[in-house]
């Protein structure tokens, strides 16, 4: 193929040639917000606020006060209120999932996740209930993961940081550096692959994450896809299965904030592990995923959108079954750390950028002259 012509082509694939991204922010004034959930037809989203608050946001309406009801946070470092996540229920139940920082009392804190009924007026949640606790608490304010999602069986995935722990993230009578399965009253489920076995938690389902910043079922063949950062490089995206070991500290494409080796790490590749389905050399401090199923741009069907916090951009990746196969960079000259990322029921983009002063932003497609 001519240089030119295939370049075109490339082009072509990627929606370059066709479209621009478009982008209308909804809010401003949201504090570090974290994540967001729709809510059925036209009532709007959930948004958490790291600091501790849950809030409404309506077309038209704009930002609700703080939803009562929210548990207590460990609002230190990188912990506070995280994920929301709607029951698959919930147009019956109205249950509302929060994962959360929570402190113990070593004055340390660790990842707990629970749930209340979201009143008929949304203004509170009632009846919260704590249905999990990473133990033992360890953190001083890192790494507390904390993504949320249910599978197609209704089961709960909680994706846990290894709390700046290292070698937790191998120590199976610890959920550091965990993916735990559950169901969604927080029992264990009985096919969990450490179900009975002596010195391992029941819970976990894989184990080797370091703090996964992403979470999502894979719309077309309803596997879970996860993502976590690496330390200095080595961002990664896995599909945690049952029983396996994905690395951390062992095997990493990372190396130390300092410039050194991983002090426990044997290689990229170690035996016994699970290579990552795509990483990153350089780490863009991925955040937030999504799916694109959407009819609204056909140019984006069969894409994953990955925020990125440390270099500032919307990631797409253009899929060809579990591979990636092209990846384009969005939104670079904004300057905003993009932390959460949801593709919405009317197929566009929405987004929260991590600041002080945060946003909801809607991100749709717009042909070029």
């Amino acid at each position: 193929m001519p240089r030119l012509t295939m370049m075109a082509g490339l082009l072509l694939f990627s929606g370059l040639l066709h479209a621009a991204p478009a982008v209308t922010q909804l809010q401003d004034k949201l504090e570090h917000p974290w994540s967001l959930a729709f809510l059925p037809g036209d009532q709007g989203m959930l948004i958490t606020e790291r600091p501790g608050r849950l809030r409404l946001w309506q077309q038209g309406k704009g930002l609700s006060a703080p939803i009562a009801g929210v548990p207590q946070v460990y609002a230190e470092g990188q912990g506070g209120l995280l994920e929301v996540l709607l029951a698959p229920d919930f147009a019956d139940s109205r249950r509302v999932y929060l994962s959360f920082a929570e402190a113990g009392d070593n004055g340390k804190a660790g990842t707990a996740v629970g749930y209340g009924r979201l009143s008929a007026d949304n203004r509170r949640l009632e009846g919260f209930k704590v249905i999990f606790r990473q133990q033992p608490k360890l953190s001083v304010g890192n790494h507390f993961g904390g993504k949320l999602v249910f599978d197609r069986q209704g089961y709960l995935f909680i994706a846990l940081g290894e709390n700046n722990q290292r070698p937790t993230a191998q120590d199976l009578d610890k959920l550091q550096g965990k993916v735990v399965r559950l169901t969604a009253d927080g029992a264990v489920p009985p096919d969990n692959p450490f179900v009975g076995q002596v010195g391992k938690r029941p819970e976990i389902w894989s184990y080797g994450h370091r703090n996964p910043q992403g979470l999502a079922l894979n719309p077309w063949s309803g596997a879970l896809w996860e993502h976590e950062h690496g330390p200095r490089g080595g961002d990664e995206i896995n599909l945690p299965r049952p029983g396996k070991n994905y690395g951390w500290p062992l095997a990493t494409y990372g190396i130390n904030y300092s410039g050194l080796a991983i002090p426990e790490a044997q290689g990229q590749k170690v035996a016994g592990t699970e290579q990552p389905l795509h990483y990153w050399k350089v780490s863009p401090g991925i955040s937030g995923m999504a799916f694109y199923n959407g009819n609204r741009f056909p140019e984006w069907q069969g894409s994953l959108f990955i925020g990125a916090l440390a270099q500032e951009a919307l990631i797409r990746l253009t899929l060809q079954g579990d591979k990636v196969i092209a990846e384009q960079r969005l939104l670079e000259d904004r300057g905003e750390r993009i932390r959460e990322v949801r593709t919405g029921p009317d197929g566009f983009i929405y987004l929260l950028t991590d600041a002080d002063n945060g946003k909801l932003l809607r991100v749709g497609l717009t042909e070029k002259s």
